[in-house]
This record gives C-alpha cells, sequence and structure tokens, in this order.
C-alpha cells in the first residue's frame, strides 16, 4: 500500500474512532473518552494535512519550486508535532481538574468504547507502519495513530479501575501518563522536521565520514566548501568543490561517478552538486583544460 492510500485508510479509521468515543464519553461521564475523542480529532486533522502534503510533493517541480514540494512534508510533520504538543498540555490541564474534582464515571461503556478504539488504532498503526520507516510526513501520523492507541489503553485500565474498584482517580492518572507519552513523540518529532528545515546535516550522517568517503577515490586529492543536508526525508543531497590530483583530470567523469556511488551507497546521498578543481589552475579564468574537464558537475 502506497503513502497516500495507507494515510487515507488511516484517516477514515480516525474519524470513526472519534464519533464512537465522542458519544461514548459523553453517556459515560467520562472524561479520559472525551479528551480522548479531542485527541482523536487533532489526530484526524494531522492525517489530512499529511495526506495532502502527500498528495502535493508528487507534484512535479516549477520554476519557482526548482525542488519540488519536497518540503510541504516536512512542514506536515513540524505541525504535526506542534498539535501533539498542544494536545499534551490539554490532558494535562483536564488531569488536573479531575484531581481536585473527581467525578463518577460509566465504567462499563467507558471499558466497551475504549476497547474498540484500541483495536480500531492498532489497525491503523498496521496500516501505515511500513511506510512510517521512510518517511517523515507518514512517521508523524504513525505516532499520532500510537498514541492513540496507548491513550486507549489508558483508558481501558481506568476503565477497570473504575468499574471493580471505583477509584475514580484513575481516569486523571492515566491522563497525565498518556499526555507525557504524546508530549515524548512530539518533541521527537519536532526536532526531527526542524534538523531538516535548518538543513543541518542529516541524523545519521557524519560530516568527517562523507570527507573520508570522497578522499578514499582514488584522483581526488582534496575537498573544500562541503555542504550536506536533506531536502525531505530520506532524500538527502550535497555540495561541494573536489580538488583533482595532478595528472588525473582526464578522468574527472570517472572520479565523479566513483564518488557519487560511494556516496549513494553509504549515506544515502542521492542527489549531488560537484564542482572540481586541479591545482593546475592557478587562476581558474586562465585554466588550461578544456571546457568540458572544468564545469561544474550535477546529478539529479
Amino acid at each position: 500500500m502506497d503513502n497516500k492510500k495507507a494515510l487515507g485508510a488511516a484517516l477514515l479509521i480516525a474519524v470513526a474512532i472519534f464519533f464512537a468515543e465522542l458519544i461514548g464519553g459523553f453517556l459515560s461521564n467520562s472524561l479520559a473518552l472525551l479528551s480522548d475523542a479531542g485527541h482523536v480529532m487533532t489526530d484526524a486533522l494531522a492525517l489530512t494535512l499529511a495526506l495532502l502534503a502527500s498528495i502535493f510533493a508528487a507534484l512535479p517541480a516549477t520554476r519557482r519550486q526548482t525542488f519540488g514540494f519536497y518540503r510541504l512534508e516536512i512542514l506536515s510533520a513540524l505541525i504535526n508535532g506542534s498539535l501533539l504538543t498542544i494536545v499534551a498540555v490539554y490532558v494535562f490541564y483536564e488531569a488536573v481538574q479531575r484531581l481536585l474534582n473527581p467525578e463518577p464515571v460509566g465504567g462499563t461503556l467507558m471499558l466497551v468504547v475504549a476497547t474498540i478504539g484500541f483495536l480500531a488504532n492498532l489497525g491503523g498503526a498496521v496500516i501505515l507502519a511500513k511506510a512510517s520507516r521512510e518517511n517523515l510526513n507518514v512517521r508523524g501520523a504513525f505516532i499520532h495513530v500510537l498514541s492513540d492507541a496507548a491513550s486507549s489503553v489508558g483508558v481501558i485500565i481506568g476503565g477497570v479501575l473504575i468499574q471493580f474498584f471505583g477509584w475514580y482517580y484513575a481516569d486523571p492518572i492515566i491522563g497525565i501518563l498518556i499526555g507525557l507519552l504524546i508530549l515524548r513523540g512530539a518533541y521527537q518529532l519536532i526536532m526531527e522536521s526542524a534538523n531538516v528545515l535548518l538543513e543541518a546535516t542529516p541524523i545519521g550522517v557524519k560530516l568527517d565520514d562523507v570527507v573520508t568517503a570522497i578522499c578514499s577515490v582514488k584522483g581526488v586529492k582534496n575537498i573544500h566548501d562541503l555542504h550536506v543536508w536533506s531536502i525531505t526525508s530520506g532524500m538527502n543531497t550535497i555540495a561541494a568543490h573536489i580538488l583533482i590530483e595532478e595528472g588525473e583530470t582526464a578522468r574527472t567523469n570517472e572520479i565523479l561517478e566513483a564518488v557519487r556511488a560511494a556516496l549513494k551507497t553509504k549515506f544515502n546521498i542521492t542527489h549531488s552538486t560537484f564542482q572540481t578543481e586541479c591545482e593546475d589552475c592557478s587562476d581558474e579564468l586562465f585554466c588550461t583544460l578544456e571546457p568540458h574537464k572544468k564545469a561544474h558537475h550535477h546529478e539529479h
């Protein structure tokens, strides 16, 4: 199942859970269910954003957006993380209110609805699991669904404690634990999104290792003006000036192909822009190399 179909299926599941928990929350007077319904509604909006981002990301590049619309996925992931943070704060607030003023809750209905929500969320998580490992945007949606499943487990535990022991404090305590879980996922998502938007070195890529890999290619003497960043999740990019050894300039294209192959294999860098230089050229304007040997080399 491709990303768009997976996100669409997860969105339909989220909408169904929202209405089930909203109605069940009102009928049982369960703050946990009502809060989780609000959480699911936020997730449904986030899934909608993620789906729209995937659609826009498939659009071709234009003269103004020369890289296409890939960054929409990252913006969507950042918004998702921000929404998760807001949800966590809301859960904390409501939990404190219930700790101060506990109210009776219909445990049986709470248990039934929470169990249905948990099973439905597990289905949504399974649908998104594979794509979430390859795409930051889908990972944001996946975290939303997982947090919903965790919320449902908390509500189930709270329902058991209320139904069999009459302990109404279980509702807000479980809410606080759910809020902490949500906040942790939100922090990770925001940090990863910000890393891409700030064009930082991709997570898992060490710049020193990149330099070593390039300089180990026969014919490369040195490298400078090196930049490595991500356009979107899984799409790493590099730009650099490569100094070719004396006597190797005739092999420039061959050297660059070897560099690209090494970078793709070791660091998943699939887009590269290199400028080649040689020590024979004391001044670029009067270089004796033929034009095709002293030029900018690009790969898309």
